[in-house]
């Protein structure tokens, strides 16, 4: 994941998109990201040719994927965790269609379906299962409370005691 690679440096404005999905959230998401004074990461869903759909239903497909969480909206902003704000706004609804019948209108996976129907159906209950699991973790990434310290701090900071020198090295004798 991307966005949770990017999010864990603490210090870089994050958002997943999708135009057919959300555009007011992708137009708040480029406005954050442009106001960002350090590294911004816009991750922007994109139909392809191989995904064998109809690039005439693209935008309507984007928004069928974030329905069913394979595609969830969100921002990170590091900035608002100084105001006491959750740095991680999940902006998309929890999912409410199950992946599979999103698959079904992609011609990549109606091709496993019908030359291997056992390994599409496991391999689709892997692809929901990891789906659910991340939309648990997302959840929890919203609700995570985090507090940056100062800057200057008002204590020194924590220095382990110097060995004597007539101590041996290692603390042995």
């Amino acid at each position: 994941d991307l966005g949770q690679i990017a999010m864990s440096y603490e210090d870089v404005y994050v958002a997943q998109v999708a135009m057919g999905a959300n555009q007011t959230q992708v137009v708040k998401a480029f406005t954050e990201a442009a106001s960002f004074s350090g590294p911004s990461i816009i991750l922007a869903y994109s139909t392809c040719i191989a995904h064998g759909i109809d690039i005439g239903t693209s935008m309507t497909h984007q928004k069928l994927l974030t329905d069913s969480g394979f595609w969830p909206l969100y921002r990170y902003d590091p900035r608002v965790t100084v105001e006491g704000k959750h740095a991680f706004h999940l902006d998309s609804r929890k999912p409410s269609i199950p992946f599979s019948e999103v698959a079904a209108s992609e011609a990549r996976f109606a091709m496993l379906q019908r030359s291997d129907p056992e390994q599409a159906r496991r391999l689709g209950a892997l692809a929901q299962a990891d789906i659910d699991e991340r939309w648990m973790l997302y959840e929890q990434f919203a609700d995570l409370e985090r507090v940056i310290p100062d800057e200057q701090p008002d204590e020194e900071p924590f220095r382990p005691a110097e060995p004597d020198d007539d101590e041996p090295a290692g603390g042995q004798s």
